[in-house]
């Protein structure tokens, strides 16, 4: 079984939100509801950029701040103040890092029932890796594969062709599980795996058959799928 991370195992949105306020507010302002949506709307379109190789990294980073400053009332600076503007709100993120209330539960119930795990994350390897130790879950979860180190991000077909073949298993015989119903759901598929879509804001795909709203029903799904 191979997981997602952000969105999946690891609460992203709460901890971006959560960092954004601590940052916006230890330079002055507030986090209002239009920022709020500007943020993630951002960081949605400019990692789409990055994900589909027409931007760095960093510069997605900057490009971020490019579209929400000028909504704060903050300076616009060259890419070095990018970079340290964000340098900061990521200090800020880094302490709001948590998993999941249901993470705990699921993964005991799948060791104990001795299946083979994996991540695959649209990410790079450096953070993706430290948000698992920081939430617990080093060397709980196997092979940690990242679109950073592999070259090539989900959707495509090969990002999860390279994580089975880490796992030690042919695509049919493995199962994703993640959040985001284009980039993970329709990417596995197209591979050839298996997948669940977590949807846990239920925002997602209403006839997609393979959908849970919480990792708590992911065992009692996938039986109720083979029965």
């Amino acid at each position: 079984m191979v997981f997602d991370l952000d969105g999946t195992l690891f609460d992203h949105p709460a901890a971006a939100l959560a960092g954004l306020r601590e940052w916006v507010a230890g330079r002055g302002g507030t986090v209002g509801p239009e920022v709020e949506r500007a943020w993630f709307a951002a960081e949605e379109r400019h990692f789409a950029a990055w994900r589909e190789g027409r931007c760095g990294f960093q510069e997605q980073r900057r490009r971020r701040l490019r579209d929400v400053l000028p909504l704060l009332g903050l300076p616009v600076g060259d890419d070095a103040a990018l970079d340290a503007d964000y340098e900061g709100f990521l200090r800020a993120y880094e302490r709001e890092w948590h998993a999941y209330d249901d993470v705990e539960a699921c993964l005991a119930v799948l060791a104990e029932r001795g299946l083979r795990l994996a991540v695959l994350t649209n990410g790079m390897p450096e953070q993706q890796n430290a948000k698992i130790a920081a939430v617990g879950l080093a060397g709980r979860l196997g092979p940690v594969v990242t679109a950073g180190e592999l070259g090539v991000a989900k959707p495509d077909p090969r990002a999860f062709a390279a994580t089975c073949e880490r796992l030690g298993v042919a695509p049919g015989r493995a199962l994703y599980v993640g959040d985001d119903h284009a980039v993970d759901v329709l990417g596995a598929r197209a591979a050839g795996m298996r997948a669940v879509h977590l949807d846990r804001r239920g925002l997602g795909p209403a006839d997609e058959a393979d959908r849970i709203e919480g990792l708590a029903r992911l065992v009692d799904h996938l039986a109720d799928a083979a029965a």
